[in-house]
């Protein structure tokens, strides 16, 4: 029977290294050689991220079924989104986003995005039940002028998707056999699941909510299980751990705690994080391992899953270095 991780298009550059950031645990009195981090923000494609691993199994389902436009969504500045369109360039297939907030003026990921020729359908706001609701309607709109769509849900985190981090689990066997836990942002929820499917057990899994979607355990742990049937691997045992307190007032807004990880991160590694989805992650490692829910030995690591771009606009940038 054919291995379901190998049906997939290559996109990304694997495997992802894998560092240790002794400087960062030293800070936070943790043994040299426990916190490492795994670089998925280096998987290649216009940028990087973590999106890449997910676009490969999607892209060979959209391929499989001859469609011609990709169509997701997100927010105005989705990384998914931006990985999206340069996976449909790379594959001769036109992309069609459905982006929630302003669109102009273009900064960070929307600079990207139009480089990369997307059509750009704007929504108000950002909203998780809006935009699904959107991407679906945007496929019914170019199916009616006879394109064939492929619609992708926000952050590519569908079962099929999620496939991407069961493999990313495999490689993490590889290069880290001792480690005791990852701890990633969960968004969306695809990378928490397919990692704690890979893994077979969800405490091995670490996601900081980062308020993308509402009722993230229980879709986590429904993902987890269709991705571990998928793949053909047992369900995964336990429920999904989730760090809380981070997200701050809503999705995407800043904290002092996300700017702290940030600053951290950067002045003693040399490692970039972005204010929506990594800083926020980092702010959930330092506050456990403050807490004492990681410990002084315990051996982390860390998914970094890119986000770069965000840096890079007005209402990021002045705050992250103010």
């Amino acid at each position: 029977m054919a291995d379901p991780l190998e049906r997939r298009v290559a996109l990304a550059h694997l495997p992802t290294p894998v560092v240790a950031l002794d400087r960062l645990a030293a800070h936070l009195d943790m043994r040299a050689g426990t916190l490492l981090a795994k670089l998925d923000d280096a998987t290649g494609l216009a940028g990087g991220g973590n999106k890449v691993r997910k676009l490969e199994y999607l892209c060979a389902d959209a391929l499989a079924q001859g469609c011609d436009t990709l169509v997701t969504g997100g927010g105005a500045q989705s990384n998914h989104a931006r990985l999206t369109a340069a996976a449909a360039r790379r594959l001769g297939l036109e992309c069609t986003l459905v982006l929630g907030g302003s669109c102009e003026p273009a900064v960070g990921n929307l600079i990207l995005d139009r480089l990369l020729g997307a059509d750009i359908r704007a929504v108000e706001a950002y909203d998780f039940t809006t935009l699904e609701a959107a991407i679906v309607a945007a496929c019914d709109d170019l199916a009616a002028r006879g394109r064939r769509p492929y619609g992708v849900p926000l952050g590519g985190s569908t079962p099929l998707g999620a496939l991407g981090y069961v493999r990313c689990a495999r490689e993490l066997r590889e290069q880290v056999a001792d480690c005791d836990a990852v701890l990633i942002a969960s968004g969306s929820g695809g990378t928490h699941a397919g990692l704690a499917a890979g893994f077979g057990d969800h405490a091995r899994v670490i996601g900081v909510d980062v308020g993308a979607r509402p009722g993230l355990a229980e879709h986590v742990g429904a993902l987890a299980a269709q991705t571990a049937q998928r793949a053909a691997l047992p369900l995964p045992a336990g429920t999904p751990v989730l760090e809380s307190g981070q997200v701050g007032a809503a999705y995407g807004a800043h904290t002092d705690a996300c700017r702290e990880a940030i600053r951290l991160a950067a002045r003693l590694e040399g490692l970039i994080l972005d204010p929506v989805y990594t800083g926020k992650a980092m702010a959930g490692l330092i506050a456990a391992r403050r807490a004492g829910r990681i410990g002084a030995a315990t051996r982390v690591v860390f998914v970094h899953t890119g986000g770069l771009p965000a840096l890079f606009t007005p209402q990021h940038a002045e705050w992250a270095i103010r």
